[in-house]
């Protein structure tokens, strides 16, 4: 068993690929009201659970399978639209905890903020929007290789402006910054779930693509996938 299965919990097996993996390389789906199949993305859910890898593929072909009936042996209803919900849910679940680092006081936002912050070598992430200018990512790259201590940033661009204001409850959100704290690393977590699921990478590591080249040895991105905006 590895590492992570350790800290997470036993091991279970993707309906799917009939392949061991910690819970936090799978997503959990259960019975709901109706006979309605529910996915668990905090893996709380009372009942019995079905499992499936962190990836949009492996959800798409556990429906057209129809891996949860048989593992259920029972009849259920199975949303032919499910990869999607469950996208959607990730993606809501990290819009909250980033409204929760910003309630902890963690989050900064506002080009000048952000890029003082980032400069100094005091953000554990830095946010852009992904409908924002390229120009302006470009140039929070360039403050990151001017920090005092080169490391690896994450630069999260997966969200829309509007999901950020949403988030954060401010006006025209480009760009944001977190400071290093639990809030933090709960936001971090849940949107490298999102991101794994998308790529369809249901293994140890999400696959991360550069900004921009000049930004490549300090800095890391996520493709928007599907459901972005």
């Amino acid at each position: 068993m590895n590492r992570r299965a350790e800290r997470e919990g036993p091991e279970r097996t993707c309906v799917v690929t009939r392949q061991g993996r910690a819970p936090e390389d799978l997503i959990r789906f259960v019975v709901g009201p109706d006979d309605v199949l529910v996915p668990d993305i905090r893996r709380k859910l009372p009942g019995r659970g079905v499992w499936v890898s962190l990836s949009t593929a492996a959800v798409g072909e556990a429906v057209k399978r129809r891996a949860f009936e048989r593992s259920l042996k029972t009849k259920v209803t199975v949303s032919p639209e499910l990869p999607a919900e469950v996208d959607a849910l990730l993606a809501r679940d990290a819009v909250q905890a980033l409204a929760m680092a910003n309630k902890a006081g963690l989050v900064v936002s506002g080009f000048a903020k952000v890029e003082a912050l980032a400069q100094a070598g005091r953000a554990a992430a830095v946010i852009a929007a992904s409908d924002g200018a390229e120009d302006g990512k470009r140039k929070i790259g360039q403050a990151l290789r001017r920090a005092p201590v080169a490391k690896e940033i994450p630069v999260v661009a997966i969200f829309a402006a509007a999901e950020l204001e949403l988030a954060l409850g401010r006006e025209h959100v480009i760009h944001a910054a977190l400071a290093p704290g639990p809030a933090t690393e709960g936001f971090l977590a849940r949107w490298r779930r999102l991101v794994r699921f998308r790529t369809n990478d249901a293994g140890e590591t999400a696959s991360i693509d550069p900004v921009e080249s000049d930004t490549r040895d300090q800095t890391k991105t996520e493709p928007a996938g599907p459901k972005a905006e």
